[in-house]
């Protein structure tokens, strides 16, 4: 049985005072980590102070991106060692946005999810196709080619360690949502192709989120489905009584 994993990604939300705020109000009412993971993926700016005001609750904190190199001339850049020396746990890597607004390649992506591994970061890797590529039914083949690329290299137990988040691009922040069982069937071909790049083991661990207009209201059903083991969520992320309520149901389902 696979532990549900849900996290928020802030985006570029919040001041640093509504961050704390956030922090305060859900630190203590976050279910145990024994039933489900919890992490607040948060702008840069408030990573050190999320960190500290969350250490030894069952919160944990997560990046929104990185650079792949230690160190060097990258103005602007975080890289993996600073993410890991401020004692953030999780970093999110080639989300749609990022690959679209910033040229984040599948090439890029590999080498950041490396750079995570080396450094004692858990990637949360996206994959997911635009509406048009999924009218022209090549939703499968997109999805399954960045997850080849993206963990190209790794080793089975890094892999197993990797969390997965599926997003179709037309249903981020859209209000549109991918049926319950079409966001089945493509997580379940993401984990196919896992057990055909790893086997059936690597594939049985690896936990696969769905992201993409997620709120209390659905949840539920996404999680009943067979290979949707959490949610990566936007908007319902921001407000602490929605993020509690999807923590209750990924610790109850």
């Amino acid at each position: 049985m696979r532990k549900p994993i849900i996290a928020g990604n802030w985006k570029m939300y919040k001041t640093l005072s509504e961050a704390k705020q956030f922090a305060e109000e859900v630190k203590g009412l976050a279910p145990d980590s024994v039933k489900v993971d919890t992490v607040i993926c948060a702008p840069a700016l408030f990573l050190e102070q999320l960190t500290q005001l969350l250490s030894g609750s069952a919160v944990h904190v997560g990046a929104q991106t990185m650079h792949f190199e230690n160190e060097g001339a990258f103005t602007g850049e975080v890289s993996p060692v600073q993410l890991a020396d401020l004692g953030v746990e999780y970093v999110v890597v080639g989300h749609s946005e990022r690959r679209e607004y910033f040229n984040e390649t599948d090439e890029a992506v590999n080498k950041k999810v490396h750079a995570a591994f080396a450094n004692s970061l858990t990637p949360i890797v996206c994959v997911g196709e635009t509406l048009e590529e999924r009218e022209a039914g090549n939703t499968t083949a997109k999805v399954e080619g960045q997850v080849e690329k993206g963990l190209a290299d790794l080793t089975e137990e890094q892999v197993k360690q990797t969390v997965i988040a599926y997003e179709p691009i037309w249903a981020i922040g859209t209000g549109k949502t991918a049926t319950s069982e079409d966001a089945n069937e493509v997580c379940g071909a993401i984990r196919s192709k896992v057990e055909s790049l790893f086997g059936q083991q690597v594939a049985d661990a690896v936990r696969i989120q769905y992201g993409g207009s997620v709120k209390p209201e659905n949840i539920v059903e996404l999680l009943l489905m067979e290979h949707i083991d959490g949610a990566l969520v936007g908007g319902a992320s921001l407000q602490a009584p929605s993020f509690l309520k999807l923590l209750e149901a990924g610790a109850n389902v």
